[in-house]
């Protein structure tokens, strides 16, 4: 009888692909170097090909090596997802949970979130990574992560996706700007403003802009920043206003008597929150069961 690669084996090639060192790749596999190279040797061995091109700087996958890269990495999302099938027909929200989160949702949101699950679902263990949406996206299609939690629309394959509130934008500006008293506040009003806005890949400042129907033309970007904290400090500092989400009020993350918070008369100046994730999962029943929970935890 013919021998078949192993899931070990499969795993260890796909971590030397995604860490492009075979040490950095072995402790995130929690074994040994050795182990890991000794696991890629036998897999070869079995396949009878040669997938990677050694040498002291670099690693390099054969063309049959990426190819087989790319199958290996489906046949491990199938394997998680029929872990996860069994786990969730036996209780839904009791086992693990890998979840991604934008840094523009995770401090506001889960903190409450998290609590209220740990006391109702006890069994319940979500893991949580923050980051950018486009890293979250591409970990989500690696297997890495189950399910996110982020401001849609995002363009992506193979995903579904479920509404779960919206959140309104308001204008932060410091306390003696000409906007902070004005009672119909405008998305008209910002033309020509400074408006503060975080960096480039940050979905918020796409959102906002895309909410406010603004143009480049139309406002001037002093400043970028990398957080909303320190875009918030630097409204405090008079440097100009910036937009944002309900959340982060409502969390008090704007609590500062140098910043005034002021709502638009219009209501779809506002973002979309989400969950996310990939349509062959089977888990889909209970990530819907997760949103009804988080819907209704926002209405309370």
């Amino acid at each position: 009888m013919s021998r078949h690669p192993t899931i070990k084996q499969l795993r260890y090639l796909c971590a030397v692909v995604e860490h492009g060192h075979f040490g950095r790749a072995a402790r995130a596999c929690h074994v040994s170097q050795s182990t890991l190279s000794a696991g890629i040797l036998e897999l070869e061995e079995v396949l009878g090909a040669s997938l990677l091109e050694r040498n002291n700087r670099s690693l390099v996958l054969t063309s049959l090596g990426e190819e087989v890269v790319e199958r290996a990495r489906g046949l491990l999302l199938d394997v998680e997802d029929l872990v996860a099938l069994c786990q969730a027909s036996a209780e839904p929200l009791s086992g693990r949970l890998r979840l991604g989160v934008i840094p523009t949702i995770a401090p506001f949101l889960l903190p409450g979130l998290l609590k209220s699950l740990r006391n109702d679902y006890p069994d319940f263990t979500p893991f949580i990574r923050e980051d950018l949406t486009e890293p979250l996206i591409e970990a989500l299609h690696r297997g890495e992560l189950d399910l996110l939690l982020l401001a849609l629309p995002v363009m992506a394959e193979g995903v579904e996706s479920m509404h779960l509130f919206d959140d309104p934008f308001y204008l932060a500006s410091p306390l003696d700007h000409p906007l902070a008293s004005q009672p119909d506040l405008s998305t008209d009003s910002l033309e020509g403003q400074e408006l503060l806005l975080l960096e480039d890949g940050h979905c918020l400042r796409d959102h906002a802009l895309e909410a406010c129907k603004l143009r480049g033309s139309q406002y001037t970007v002093p400043y970028q920043a990398t957080s909303l904290t320190t875009v918030v400090q630097m409204v405090a500092s008079g440097i100009g206003v910036t937009l944002v989400p309900g959340m982060a009020v409502t969390a008090g993350a704007l609590a500062s008597p140098d910043v005034i918070v002021t709502p638009f008369a219009d209501a779809s100046v506002k973002r979309d929150i989400g969950l996310m994730w990939r349509k062959k999962t089977p888990r889909q029943a209970e990530f819907r069961l997760l949103g009804d929970y988080i819907i209704a935890r926002q209405a309370s």
